[in-house]
């Protein structure tokens, strides 16, 4: 008889107000879909099930994940910054949640391929960290077991997870992930982006 499957969830995290972007960074257009939906589908792919959280511009956000495989929280302390986020995530997660995966909505090159190979990489040593490795660190995305879902609840901030990371550097698979390195923080980082996709 097959072991149960571990249950594997995605935070993608999009509550930010993007103020360097000059607009909603969420809804940029890249090939043909924003850029928080193409985000979404790509982690989506290699989770069993995947929230999203909103927080600045939730009302012209939640309509383009209406068709989307996932649940919607608002994060009403979203001006805290992703610390506030991540806590919103962990609190709604189930207890047959086994691992969580935060996904930064603006790391817009990541693929599909990407994300399934850093979830497979945490499926085989469950109780350790899965995460993606690019300029010599460890960053997100990144997976961490539920055992320490309590330490992501105390982050307080306008911080990740990285002082999750460090703090138990020993114990991160890493997943080499040249793709993270790139977050599309304003117009110009777009039309990088675009020209880019165009060649």
């Amino acid at each position: 008889m097959p072991a149960p499957r571990i249950e594997l969830h995605a935070l993608v995290l999009a509550a930010g107000a993007a103020r360097r972007f000059g607009a909603v960074k969420q809804l940029a257009p890249l090939e043909g879909e924003p850029l928080l939906l193409r985000v979404v589908r790509r982690a989506a792919a290699a989770a069993d099930r995947t929230w999203v959280i909103l927080g600045a511009h939730a009302h012209e956000l939640t309509p383009i994940l209406a068709h989307a495989p996932v649940s919607v929280r608002v994060n009403s302390q979203w001006s805290e910054g992703l610390a506030a986020s991540i806590r919103t995530g962990i609190e709604h997660l189930p207890p047959s949640c086994a691992g969580v995966m935060l996904v930064l909505a603006d790391q817009a090159l990541i693929s599909a391929a990407d994300f399934s190979r850093l979830a497979e990489s945490w499926r085989d040593a469950p109780d350790c960290i899965a995460a993606a490795q690019y300029r010599e660190r460890h960053g997100a995305p990144a997976i961490f077991p539920r055992r320490l879902f309590a330490e992501l609840r105390r982050l307080r901030g306008d911080v990740g997870a990285r002082t999750v990371l460090e703090h138990h550097a020993d114990e991160v698979r890493s997943v080499p992930m040249p793709s993270a390195e790139f977050d599309l923080d304003t117009p110009d980082d777009l039309a990088v982006m675009v020209n880019s996709a165009m060649r």
